[in-house]
């Protein structure tokens, strides 16, 4: 695909997703500047990173490190790390993300805060288990009050809130219910940390409708990525 139809096509993607988190939002009685979008860039190449934050976004999220580091590198913008921490890639990820959206292990949060530049600041959201499923991680509801409690033992680490993913063939609104019970709880405990991340491009609107404040999305603006547009 030449490079400007494909930079008209994720335009066109774009304006699509931007008016359904505007209706999701109505629908919430939300105001549409409560949700950020995040756009998911993993496996795509750096220009269609360099074609999003020409058309106006600044918020772009990463799973792997290597990826993160190499694109973050090359557009500045406000990157978040949202995959499955691994011990050593931390010292990676503490150079480049300005948030970590998957949090679920003292020891990384630990390692984490040695890690980060003199000065720099780095935000966390907790990633809440909605379900048992080995592998797919997170801090089980009963332990995030603790879990953020240590979080919040270090001045350069932010604590802004929780991350959940949906659990593979639950309905989202049952899914996204759950965890906004489980967010109301801990937001009364850390009302300074109430951001909520939650939602990707099959059920961002119901993660919105429970009120998510930040959303990740990828394919939904650049294509499948076993079929790339």
């Amino acid at each position: 695909m030449a490079e400007l139809e494909r930079a008209q096509v994720i335009a066109q993607n774009l304006s699509l997703v931007e008016s359904r988190i505007e209706k999701a939002c109505k629908s919430a009685n939300r105001e549409r500047s409560e949700v950020v979008l995040v756009a998911v860039t993993k496996t795509y190449p750096v220009a269609d990173v360099e074609i999003l934050a020409n058309l106006g976004l600044s918020h772009f999220g990463e799973n792997r490190d290597q990826e993160g580091r190499e694109k973050s590198a090359n557009v500045p913008a406000h990157w978040h790390f949202q995959g499955q921490i691994q011990s050593n890639k931390i010292p990676s990820i503490a150079s480049w993300a300005h948030t970590v959206h998957s949090l679920d292990e003292k020891r990384h949060c630990e390692k984490l805060a040695r890690s980060l530049p003199e000065g720099k600041k780095l935000g966390i959201f907790i990633q809440v288990a909605l379900d048992e499923s080995p592998g797919r991680g997170g801090v089980a509801p009963d332990g995030l009050a603790e879990m953020a409690d240590w979080v919040l033992t270090f001045p350069f680490l932010i604590l802004h809130g929780l991350m959940a993913v949906a659990p593979l063939g639950e309905v989202p609104d049952q899914a996204f219910g759950r965890l906004a019970s489980i967010h109301s709880v801990f937001s009364q405990q850390f009302p300074d940390s109430s951001a909520l991340s939650a939602g990707m491009s099959d059920d961002f609107e119901s993660a919105i409708a429970h009120g998510a404040t930040h959303v990740r999305i990828g394919s939904s603006i650049l294509g499948s990525r076993s079929n790339p547009l």
